[in-house]
């Protein structure tokens, strides 16, 4: 009796091993392969840099300003104005900003979403809205991109003067 509980464990163990096991098949799909090679491919664009590998600075994008800082003078309060900001992918691998952000609301960024190529430019768009500021302002826009190192901060700056109808917070820095 007790031979016979083993070998029906032993058929059914062999049974759910085969089971398990996806069919192999003996021909190649290509197109399986090139979309995995894709994928790493488009993972390495997005996130060149991890905590498990050394870093290579030639395989990574670089972001270049032609400007790092915009001083846009004396601006009344609740006046709006726009600046911007040029760069260059000077590195070997396509570049890809993931955001750009500020501080505050009353700067606001726009910047290129598409993929920049090695020795390609891009733009961010920068709108500054002084409305209830007064003094001096400097706001930072970090940029979010997949280079080494993963932030970059770019500036804005202005002198806010009061409006004729004041209301605005001196030396109101977000």
């Amino acid at each position: 009796m007790m031979d016979m509980k083993r070998w029906i464990f032993l058929v059914f163990s062999v049974v759910i091993l085969f089971a398990c096991n996806e069919p192999t098949s003996t021909t190649t799909d290509n197109s399986a392969v090139k979309k995995m090679e894709n994928e790493d491919i488009a993972n390495i664009i997005r996130n060149p840099v991890s905590a498990e590998e050394e870093i290579d600075p030639d395989f990574v994008p670089k972001i270049t300003f032609k400007k790092v800082l915009h001083d846009f003078g004396e601006m009344k309060e609740g006046d709006k104005k726009e600046y911007t900001f040029e760069f260059t992918n000077t590195g070997e691998v396509p570049l890809l900003i993931s955001n750009a952000r500020s501080t505050c609301g009353c700067t606001v960024p726009k910047f290129t979403k598409n993929y920049v190529k090695p020795g390609k430019s891009g733009e961010i768009n920068v709108a500054f809205d002084s409305h209830n500021l007064i003094g001096a302002q400097t706001k930072p826009i970090t940029i979010i991109a997949n280079t080494y190192p993963r932030e970059t901060v770019i500036h804005i700056k202005s002198f806010v003067n009061p409006s004729k109808n004041g209301g605005g917070h001196e030396g109101h820095n977000h």
